[in-house]
């Protein structure tokens, strides 16, 4: 892979914490970091299409591999000329491997699993698991699906991604320390097979590898070692973090500084306005997270002063807008009293409005954390 295709360069270390600026450098164009990347699950994200995300200026999109794969199926994308042509955007795309969403289906999501302290859901997806990778049911249709790391490579060949994450093993939070230690390894065994089969044929592409180990130290720091030592382009810090905000903090202090400093680092799943300033503080660079879509959806709007519930009546009559310091189109041209309306309606504009501001002020907010970068004061 040539440097023009995808290369990782720094321009500002903060003075006062491992915070940095930088730019990727990806085929589809650049991503300025510290960067938030909004989730488009089934290749859209939810209420907005893509040329609404990128004339927003989202820089980076988040797609999955294990739904894509489903329907319409990879194949079927492949024809359309890759994802970035079936789903009209030119901007650079991430997609996962599919693993997250095997594992996360049978145990349900990170909060339910940790409730239920480990048990499997009634659903039941994952039918074996091996060396060769996970025999799984479609959610769709229950038809049977071996998922292998060679497989999700080239799931992810089809959609032609720009930054691509190798196939890896999410243990549910409760796990044995013995447990845990297998499941390392054998993610570090189908991430090394996920690697092969990439650098077979790299498609202008990058592959991210995923540091796992749970809240175990020693096996992260194992993951880091053995993980750098590889030809990956770049890092990102996956499986469990922990139950509270504390853990996660406690944890990424730890892993973030034994991760390469020339290369990008991620964070999965991780996108909530307190964690995303102390990742920053970290070194982290990008992070993915359904967070401001999902919350646009409930009605609770991003502003500079803290969250806005639309749906409280004090807002059926404020004809002011949602935040008077965003720049944002529905800022420029909406009420909250008019958003109110809407979700009282339940008309589907106002989840589209909602969506646009929310992601809006993300990329916004993102910006305002880079110029504090380079002012040290981050």
């Amino acid at each position: 892979m040539s440097a023009s295709e995808f290369s990782f360069k720094i321009i500002h270390q903060s003075r006062k914490s491992r915070a940095r600026v930088g730019i990727i450098q990806t085929p589809h164009g650049i991503i300025d970091t510290p960067n938030f990347v909004a989730v488009g699950t089934n290749g859209t994200l939810k209420a907005i299409d893509s040329i609404m995300a990128s004339s927003l200026g989202l820089q980076l999109m988040f797609c999955n591999t294990y739904h894509l794969m489903l329907q319409p199926g990879t194949d079927i994308i492949k024809q359309a000329g890759g994802l970035h042509k079936f789903i009209q955007r030119s901007m650079p795309l991430i997609t996962d491997s599919g693993g997250f969403q095997v594992f996360s289906l049978a145990y349900g999501s990170v909060k339910d699993e940790i409730k239920s302290r480990g048990k499997k859901q009634h659903n039941n997806s994952i039918i074996k698991i091996t060396e060769e990778g996970v025999l799984f049911r479609s959610y769709r249709d229950g038809t049977k699906i071996l998922l292998t790391p060679e497989l999700s490579v080239a799931a992810q060949k089809d959609l032609g991604a720009d930054i691509i994450i190798p196939f890896d093993e999410l243990p549910p939070y409760h796990i044995t320390r013995h447990e845990l230690e297998n499941s390392l390894h054998r993610t570090h065994r189908w991430e090394k097979r996920s690697l092969d089969a990439h650098l077979h044929n790299r498609a202008g592409q990058a592959m991210y590898a995923v540091i796992h180990g749970g809240l175990d130290k020693d096996l992260r720091a194992a993951s880091a070692e053995y993980l750098s030592r590889l030809d990956f382009d770049g890092f990102a810090i996956g499986g469990s973090l922990g139950k509270t905000k504390q853990e996660m903090v406690e944890l990424l202090s730890f892993v973030v500084p034994l991760l390469p400093r020339e290369k990008p680092n991620h964070l999965l799943g991780i996108g909530d306005l307190l964690s995303i300033e102390s990742g920053i503080r970290f070194g982290i660079d990008t992070f993915d997270s359904s967070h401001p879509t999902r919350c646009a959806r409930h009605g609770l709007l991003f502003t500079s002063t803290g969250m806005l519930k639309i749906l409280q009546a004090k807002n059926r009559d404020d004809f002011s807008p949602i935040d008077s310091l965003c720049s944002c189109l529905v800022c420029q041209q909406y009420s909250r009293a008019y958003l109110h309306h809407l979700f009282k309606a339940h008309e589907m504009t106002g989840y589209s409005l909602a969506t646009i501001h929310n992601v809006a002020h993300m990329i916004q907010r993102m910006a305002d954390y880079r110029t504090q970068i380079m002012n040290n004061e981050l």
